[in-house]
């Protein structure tokens, strides 16, 4: 039935025992409504347009509130370098306060520690190459996961150094030599030339290359007389840091230049210890060549045809 309200206006009758839906949403003071503020104002004036509004409003009401609660799967640490060959421990960890099942999976040997309703705590063993570890949980019917990578790297343990010539003339020019074997990643390593606490020359690698491999550093420069005695050496650091690691370095055993000091052109007919001692005053240990040894200088000692002195310290 009709009622005559009902019949001028275009709307239909609520059912008897039924009670008209009323909404009055208004997107702001003064505003236009989302819906009808009244059962007397005609459907076709609302935006939805007849009972698309009703169908609207009812598909609001069905959905609020339903789905599955979003949670979060986390691990500790959310990155990781380890050396190879090295045990780790990991720590998975959920947002859902009453999960289901949990766990990680991965391939290598792995124990359980200890655990709670929202955590795992593993320790994994003998990691040897790069591989992935996933954390799952699983809350109300959901599963979620999260990979953690695991990357395997070789530290310096070996640092080499080579001088060549081991003894030189100042001024002339020698070679200075690092190795570093079996070193990976390359990516982050420096290798620092030193003589004393002085940086001589420093070179970073660069690469992504994961497999062990030999870095080596070569570097030419001249002679000084300060260089004489004093030791060089290298230093090696990985820096791991951006990657879940530390900063590793290692040292070469120090080597020592000995460093000759040529007589001049008037000198080069030797006249004895005292006329080495002219040539270059004031260095103790520092050895003097002659083009021509005739004899043997009363405080110094020769060597060799081509005239090599050490003066006395």
């Amino acid at each position: 039935m009709w009622s005559s309200a009902h019949r001028r206006l275009g709307v239909p009758a609520a059912a008897p025992g039924h009670h008209s839906l009323t909404c009055a949403l208004h997107l702001s003071p003064g505003g236009s409504r989302l819906f009808p503020g009244s059962p007397w104002t005609p459907l076709e004036m609302s935006p939805f347009g007849g009972w698309g509004l009703l169908s609207a409003f009812l598909a609001l009401l069905c959905c609020t509130g339903s789905g599955e609660e979003a949670f979060e799967v986390r691990t500790w640490p959310e990155q990781l370098m380890v050396e190879s060959g090295e045990s780790q421990v990991i720590n998975c960890s959920t947002t859902c306060t009453q999960p289901n099942t949990g766990g990680l999976e991965t391939t290598l040997h792995k124990t359980l520690l200890a655990e709670q309703d929202q955590w795992k705590l593993y320790e994994v063993f003998n990691i040897s190459q790069d591989t992935d570890v996933i954390c799952h949980f699983t809350c109300s019917g959901k599963q979620e996961s999260k990979s953690l990578n695991i990357s395997v790297f070789h530290p310096p343990k070996q640092v080499l150094l080579k001088l060549w010539p081991t003894l030189v003339a100042v001024g002339r020019s020698f070679t200075i030599q690092c190795r570093v074997p079996s070193v990976a990643p390359l990516e982050g390593l420096t290798v620092t030339l030193l003589h004393g606490s002085e940086i001589v020359y420093s070179q970073t690698f660069v690469g992504t290359t994961l497999s062990p491999q030999e870095a080596m550093v070569t570097h030419n420069t001249t002679a000084h007389r300060e260089d004489n005695r004093h030791n060089f050496s290298c230093r090696a650091e990985m820096d791991l840091r951006s990657r879940g690691g530390d900063l590793i370095h290692r040292v070469s055993d120090p080597q020592a230049l000995d460093v000759y000091a040529v007589a001049p052109e008037a000198d080069r007919y030797l006249r004895g210890a005292s006329c080495l001692e002219e040539a270059e005053v004031g260095l103790p240990g520092i050895a003097y060549v002659s083009g021509m040894a005739t004899s043997t200088a009363a405080t110094g000692t020769q060597h060799g045809s081509l005239g090599l002195w050490f003066s006395p310290g």
